[in-house]
């Protein structure tokens, strides 16, 4: 496993250089942190398993904050995964949440945040997995990670070959709907990685409580390449 301290402290000296990862700017006031552990009341009285009334209480959560962006999840324990046995496990059930989320409407265009080349893609075509993913290769200054694309629309997987070179501020993606992006609300799903442990077009994107330090020093926050007052 890789060091990680060197990729937090080179991109840390290269904070606000990346391009956005979408139109919409994640500073301004209209983008708020949502709330997905257990102390979210709306969680208790929503049928998350029902995708249409999960996103009305997105929806909610957004009006009550008069938002129009959710952003937040890095390493969260969250509530929302009992919805698919995806997330279950034998011993142990998989809450913590390796990524930041970004809620926003469906088939707005994704960007990559710095050049690099398509590492991977696929359709993680199961009930709350990812849907649509794209998995990009960065090397800055001898230094190798990845950022992967969740729950994106079937079309951004059109015309992609894995080594395709990518320009930072290019487009790669458009935000799935639902059913297709996995079936959730329209989000993307955006994850920093030190090191993609031989897996390719998937990686973990939620943990067991247990695997938590594990994955601390392999999925970095994602912060460092959005840039956004809103997220820690």
């Amino acid at each position: 496993m890789k060091n990680p301290t060197q990729i937090i402290s080179l991109l840390q000296s290269r904070a606000g250089t990346f391009a956005p990862i979408m139109d919409h700017d994640l500073n301004a006031p209209d983008v708020t942190p949502l709330d997905f552990t257990s102390s979210n009341q709306l969680l208790l009285s929503s049928n998350l398993r029902n995708t249409a009334e999960f996103e009305q209480m997105v929806q909610q959560m957004l009006q009550e904050k008069n938002a129009t962006v959710g952003v937040g999840g890095y390493f969260e324990n969250r509530d929302i995964y009992r919805r698919s046995e995806h997330f279950s496990g034998e011993e142990e059930a998989r809450t913590i949440h390796l990524g930041v989320d970004i809620w926003a409407p469906a088939h707005i265009p994704l960007y990559a945040t710095l050049a690099g080349k398509v590492h991977s893609f696929q359709d993680n075509n199961n009930f709350g997995d990812y849907g649509p993913t794209i998995i990009l290769e960065h090397e800055l200054e001898g230094h190798t990670f990845y950022t992967l694309y969740g729950h994106l629309s079937r079309t951004s997987l059109q015309g992609k070959s894995v080594g395709q070179a990518v320009q930072a501020g290019e487009q790669v993606a458009t935000m799935g709907p639902y059913p297709e992006n996995g079936d959730w609300p329209p989000h993307v799903h955006f994850q920093l990685m030190t090191d993609m442990l031989g897996k390719s077009g998937d990686f973990p994107g939620v943990c067991a409580p247990s695997e938590k330090a594990y994955y601390q020093n392999i999925c970095l926050n994602p912060n460092l390449l959005l840039n956004s007052k809103h997220l820690q």
